[in-house]
């Protein structure tokens, strides 16, 4: 899934269709109640959101940077953009927080 990472910059409308859960010690995901449709993943200790690209629809143009579990990808796709590739491990050491 293409996402984009937000920082702490997120406005959600409509929180009563939205079901969040805790999805490990350290992050949280949230689905429309309705649709099932995914909206975000979340590392509350930073604030982080990481929302999927295709829920903007106002024409935003996003550069994309960065694969991660580039190590459990599928072997039959291959993104042709020169992006920084971390692995499982590597995308823990960075993002996971250092005492969950």
């Amino acid at each position: 899934m293409l996402t984009v990472h937000c920082g702490g910059d997120v406005a959600i409308t409509g929180l009563a269709n939205v079901t969040v859960f805790k999805s490990s010690e350290w992050a949280e995901r949230a689905f429309c109640a309705t649709c099932g449709t995914h909206l975000y993943y979340r590392l509350p200790a930073a604030n982080e959101y990481i929302v999927p690209a295709g829920l903007f629809q106002d024409g935003t143009q996003f550069r994309f940077e960065e694969q991660i579990f580039v190590d459990k990808k599928p072997s039959y796709y291959e993104f042709a953009n020169a992006t920084a590739q971390l692995t499982e491990a590597e995308v823990f050491a960075k993002y996971a927080p250092a005492n969950p």
